[in-house]
Formats: structure tokens, C-alpha cells, sequence
């Protein structure tokens, strides 16, 4: 099914799968759609997750030491497609573990449990033939990442190779929240829109309601990443899906909210 979102902004939420645990995630999970989540970036933990920050790189690795591997996500992927039919499901993954898993393999199975998309955070769009090939024969959408140092050449191959949004980094470096927005992203994603029509997708550093609401006024969706892991590292097993849905529903609220008209 093709990825959709509601409203905007749309609200793509990611989750780093097994932590704390995947019986917690699954119940996250379906509280952050509960709660007004359009898509479900499901991540598949990485014992090297160079491009995270120290939030998402300890989720990481309390998922690892979990035992929670690629095949847990996809069937988490599978249970929630069944429970929440509606939801568009990303898996987020560096290349290695696709690998490990092998490509063809992996695409079947992912095909299978209902996933709508990949986003593979270390692999550039000049490198991704391959790849592409086997998303395309098991109809699974490309997101790629763009960067505000991409010159307009390479953003203009990552919007052909895309499907159902492009993710546009709104600033370079590693993941994590940030106290404001960087200007360079609404500039980023004026650049893009020369060449896609695809929702675009605004990411990294998002998590206050007033950020939230800021990039709805100039792109299609926010990416809610450190903000939700943290939330789960703080409330714990017990807390963490009703702690999310109220994070979530507090984003909605200030997006939701209409203009006072001035005086």
C-alpha cells in the first residue's frame, strides 16, 4: 500500500525495536498509531550505530543485548500490519544486517509481513543499483536521505530513486533533539521540490510541539526519533506506550490548533 499521510504535518515515528524489550515495542507501537502516528520507522538495532546519537545509540544497544535481530522487526512488521492495517511501516536499518540476512531474503520477507518501505541510513544512492532492483521486484518503497550539503545533482538522483517520501535531514551530523529548528531545512526542502512530487519528510532534532508545528508550514511530515526513545528510556517498561501516546497527541495538539487571527 502506498505511504499516506494525514493531515499536516504528517507524523513519522521511529522506534528502535527491543528496547526495552519486543513485547513493550509492539505495545508502543500500537499506541504511537493510537495516537496519531502516520508511519512507523521500525529500527533494527545495530551494534554500531555510527550515525545515531548517545539517545538512539543506547536503545541500540539495550536492543542488542536484548537478542532482538532483523527477523523480530519484520515480525513485529507483521503482527502490526495485521492489528493496524491502516499504518504505513518503514524498517530503518544501516546495510549490514540486510546483508547478513541477504537482500533477496530480506525483501521477500519484508514484502511478506506487509512493510511499505526501507531506509537503509548508510547506503548512498549512487551505491543502491542492487537494492533497488530487489525493493522494486518485492514492492517495497526506496526513502533516501537528504542532506543540506547534497548539491543539487545528487538530490535530484535521490528524488528519482525515492519512493514514498524522501527524508530530508535538517541538518548534518548525528541524531538527537535539538533546541531549535535549523533554518537549512526548510531551504533543503525548497531545493527538493524542484525534483519530486513525493511527500517530503523533515527529520533529525524534532521534539517540541512548536518544532513540529514549524515544519508543517514548509514540508510535508515531521520524523520523531529521540524525542520518543528517550521518552521510552525515561518511563520505563511499565509507562513507556501511554507516555508515548501522550508525547504524540501533544505534537498533534499545538499542529492542530488553528491561527488566532491578530488584532
Amino acid at each position: 500500500m502506498p505511504i499516506q499521510f494525514s493531515g499536516k504535518p504528517g507524523l513519522v515515528a521511529y522506534l528502535t525495536v527491543g528496547d526495552p524489550d519486543l513485547q513493550t515495542t509492539h505495545n508502543i507501537a500500537l499506541a504511537a498509531i493510537d495516537a496519531g502516528a502516520d508511519v512507523l520507522e521500525l529500527g533494527v538495532p545495530f551494534s554500531d550505530p555510527l550515525a545515531d546519537g548517545p539517545v538512539i545509540q543506547r536503545a541500540s544497544e539495550r536492543a542488542v543485548k536484548n537478542g532482538t535481530r532483523l527477523h523480530d522487526v519484520l515480525g513485529l512488521a507483521a503482527d502490526l500490519r495485521i492489528q493496524r492495517p491502516g499504518a504505513g511501516l518503514v524498517i530503518f536499518s544501516y546495510y549490514n544486517p540486510i546483508l547478513r540476512f541477504g537482500l533477496e531474503n530480506f525483501c521477500a520477507a519484508a514484502e511478506q509481513a506487509g512493510v511499505d518501505g526501507v531506509l537503509v541510513t548508510d547506503l548512498i544512492v549512487e551505491e543502491a543499483g542492487e537494492y533497488l532492483q530487489a525493493l522494486h521486484r518485492h514492492r517495497l518503497a526506496p526513502v533516501f536521505l537528504a542532506a543540506p550539503t547534497s548539491p543539487d545533482e545528487r538530490l535530484e538522483k535521490i528524488a528519482a530513486a525515492s519512493q514514498g517520501f524522501v527524508y530530508a535531514i535538517s541538518r548534518t551530523g548525528i541524531t538527537g533533539a535539538q533546541k531549535a529548528l535549523n533554518a537549512d531545512a526548510e531551504q533543503l526542502v525548497r531545493r527538493l521540490r524542484r525534483f519530486t512530487n513525493l511527500p517530503i519528510a523533515v527529520g533529525f532534532g524534532i521534539s517540541t510541539p512548536e518544532q513540529f508545528a514549524a515544519v508543517g508550514e514548509f514540508a510535508d511530515a515531521a520524523v520523531i526519533g529521540s524525542a520518543l526513545v528517550a521518552t521510552i528510556e525515561q518511563a520505563g517498561p511499565r509507562h513507556a506506550a501511554s507516555s508515548i501516546a501522550r508525547l504524540i497527541e501533544g505534537l498533534r495538539g499545538v499542529a492542530k490548533e488553528p491561527a488566532v487571527p491578530a488584532r
